[in-house]
């Protein structure tokens, strides 16, 4: 069934009016959902979103618009179904529950099974940690989308952007679980993890502008379809980070040490595309995008500073009996040390993440993406931070690890 939001966004993009015949049409829909179609723009001009004319329906283009329009194509590139999230009870819902660190259903005023419904639809979509199902207890996470959506249905809201708790119970409890689920049924969980590298994939290039959405990523990886629209250069891209990825899998699983020269390939792989930078340290200066405030250091230091953290590493790798809130610990500090010193001239985030998920997966910490609902919170911790954020940098983690596990021991369970 075609809804107000699949119009608006059809008659937005075709910027031109259209007839209810055109939207019919368009939707390769039959003759008899013409009125259907047609009270549905009636009803988007009654919401103030478009106006009539003598050459159809069409937008407009207020601020309301452009948030709803800025909302879906949010959704569409991240495989996010908006006609899930556009409810203003749903809204309502959000506007309340992201004022608090974590919720049940005691804490909204909704219906249980209204909680349970609205819980699963943000779990679906990567948008939620779960931390118990019975009683059900939940982490919602803020981001831009989530943030444009209270927007677009006015509501003012105050939300809890930092969060304090601390999940390492959590995860060594998911953890065993995980050891155990594993060793029933390694065949699914190479399977899981093959799923997961696809979207860790696509997370992590959007992370650095690459325009392909998630579907088209899962086009050229997994199915090997290539969409006509795609430029070369981002499809080449993608599929060097994929080549990077199974070679950090390859060398975690066989517990390898990282060093320089593994690094080095894994830059090379990743960046063949700028077969000019590929697999080599920067001699020049580079600065970060829309943050200046980010340290960097200087190209004549790299290199000193590389072997200073590489004899932490080692020191780190040689003790066999760490916490897990050591592992984490060294997790952070390894990524935040790495990042800002910034070795090559392009390819320094996404290489860090590799590394971080090697140095994890060593230790037998199993993590293969980022889910969407936080790479907004972790974005603001890395690169796009003004000062070294360790500390929160390492709550995030927590979720992120966490919720790894979670969806890893659904499906194997």
């Amino acid at each position: 069934m075609v809804t107000k939001y699949d119009i608006f966004e059809l008659v937005y993009k075709n910027r031109a009016p259209m007839k209810p015949a055109d939207v019919v049409r368009e939707f390769d829909k039959s003759e008899d959902d013409y009125h259907a179609v047609h009270k549905q723009l009636r009803g988007l001009v009654a919401m103030g979103l478009f106006r009539k004319t003598k050459y159809g329906f069409e937008v407009d283009m207020t601020r309301k618009a452009e948030i709803l329009y800025g909302v879906i194509q949010h959704c569409l590139k991240n495989n996010v179904s908006y006609n899930y999230l556009l409810d203003k009870n749903f809204a309502a819902f959000l506007s309340k529950a992201l004022q608090k660190e974590e919720i049940t259903s005691k804490d909204v005023d909704v219906h249980p099974r209204t909680f349970k419904k609205y819980i699963e639809i943000l779990n679906r979509f990567g948008l939620v940690l779960m931390i118990s199902k019975k009683p059900l207890r939940a982490k919602i996470f803020y981001n831009i989308l989530l943030n444009n959506l209270l927007v677009y249905f006015d509501y003012k809201h105050e939300v809890i952007t930092e969060s304090s708790h601390i999940y390492d119970k959590e995860i060594e409890r998911e953890l065993n679980i995980f050891k155990r689920l594993r060793k029933k049924n390694e065949t699914l969980y190479r399977k899981i993890i093959r799923e997961f590298e696809i979207s860790f994939i696509y997370h992590s290039l959007s992370l650095e502008g690459n325009p392909i959405t998630l579907l088209e990523t899962f086009k050229i990886l997994q199915d090997k379809v290539i969409p006509s629209n795609l430029k070369s250069l981002d499809v080449d891209e993608v599929k060097n980070y994929q080549d990077a990825i199974l070679q950090m899998l390859k060398d975690s699983s066989q517990k390898k040490v990282l060093n320089i020269t593994a690094i080095l390939n894994y830059h090379r792989l990743a960046m063949r595309h700028i077969p000019s930078i590929a697999g080599k340290i920067r001699t020049g200066e580079v600065y970060i995008k829309g943050n200046p405030n980010f340290k960097m250091t200087n190209a004549k230091n790299i290199k000193k500073e590389l072997d200073v953290l590489f004899e932490d590493y080692v020191k780190f790798v040689k003790k066999e009996k760490l916490s897990l809130k050591k592992i984490l610990n060294f997790a952070v500090y390894f990524h935040n040390e790495f990042q800002h010193i910034h070795p090559f001239l392009d390819g320094n985030s996404r290489t860090t993440r590799l590394i971080m998920f090697h140095l994890l997966q060593s230790r037998n910490i199993p993590i293969f993406d980022i889910p969407f609902g936080l790479l907004d919170e972790y974005l603001s911790y890395t690169k796009g931070s003004k000062k070294r954020e360790d500390q929160n940098l390492s709550l995030t983690l927590q979720k992120i690890i966490l919720w790894n596990l979670k969806k890893i021991n659904e499906r194997l369970g």
